[in-house]
């Protein structure tokens, strides 16, 4: 027997109709705790960088596992919040901060994070010179990270110095707050692969509280290509072929040249389009007529003593 007016209007339905307002009340009460649409914008954001296809697979982990825990709450199952401390490990101009701040944004449209805005500190953030002052550094630093990401550059720098050093303060009183504010900000430290491993070990208790290590691997030369083209085109410039073939030469002696740990990947990158574009400024600052296409392209010339 139907007693609700709704019901009796919906059993008139066909079953694919019946489907779909099912579906649909749903996806309105997975929307309540998911903001479908700015987990999409985070989505975009990430896949227009190269590279980096471990951390887009765990973005999407993070979203299926939210999606069905919610429905495991909607049928009585038990669940239980996961831990998603991160140690990023991984030479600098790899994208550390870049996906920190991404991570911010999908945990605060997953309702995991209450707003997912980042600090980013460094050792001088956290380590105080006096008795006293290294503990309440780190926790004004864990009060400001609160609802988002405390993210920690060069962590393994905090375990660096001898017995009158303060830096496993900092790390004990880390533990501590990570503990006491388990579910109310995410820690992440990132550093030098080599360095992050001899950092974990530094505290028992360390390793255990961070489930997640993602590791940036250093970009092909192929890939710093793609990424010196996406730069210059959101300047508005573009590269020619001879301009390509000079920019490819510099990438591979930089590589050849020096050691893997020091070579700065994508940053390093940024810095030579930008130096060639001052390059072209100083090669047509004589010129009298410009046209659009002299003002836009990147000559070979322009990568040359770089």
């Amino acid at each position: 027997m139907i007693k609700n007016p709704l019901n009796k209007i919906i059993a008139s339905f066909s079953k694919k109709e019946k489907i779909s307002i099912i579906s649909q009340d749903k996806n309105e009460k997975l929307s309540e705790f998911i903001n479908f649409q700015e987990v999409e914008k985070v989505y975009k954001e990430l896949n227009s960088l190269i590279g980096l296809d471990n951390i887009k697979e765990l973005v999407k982990e993070i979203k299926a596992f939210v999606i069905i825990d919610q429905k495991r709450k909607e049928k009585n199952l038990f669940t239980e919040p996961l831990v998603f401390h991160m140690i990023f490990s991984g030479s600098p101009g790899t994208g550390k901060t870049t996906v920190a701040r991404i991570l911010g944004k999908l945990f605060s449209s997953l309702h995991i994070l209450d707003s997912g805005h980042i600090i980013e500190v460094e050792r001088a953030d956290l380590v105080g010179e006096f008795v006293g002052q290294t503990a309440q550094k780190v926790k004004s630093k864990v009060e400001e990270a609160l609802g988002g990401i405390l993210f920690i550059d060069e962590a393994y720098s905090l375990a660096r110095g001898g017995k009158k050093d303060f830096g496993k303060e900092a790390i004990d009183t880390l533990v501590k707050a990570m503990e006491d504010h388990k579910n109310d900000f995410i820690l992440i430290l990132a550093g030098y692969k080599e360095e992050m491993e001899y950092f974990l070990m530094s505290n028992p208790g360390l390793k255990s509280r961070f489930p997640i290590y993602l590791e940036f691997r250093d970009y092909s030369i192929e890939q710093l290509m793609q990424i010196a083209e996406i730069i210059a085109q959101k300047r508005q410039y573009q590269i020619t072929l001879e301009g390509k073939r000079a920019l490819y030469n510099i990438l591979l002696r930089n590589q050849l040249t020096n050691d893997n740990r020091n070579y700065g990947n994508a940053r390093e990158v940024r810095n030579i389009i930008e130096k060639a574009i001052r390059k072209q400024a100083l090669r047509l600052s004589n010129h009298h007529y410009l046209s659009k296409e002299d003002l836009i392209y990147l000559k070979a010339d322009d990568f040359k003593r770089l």
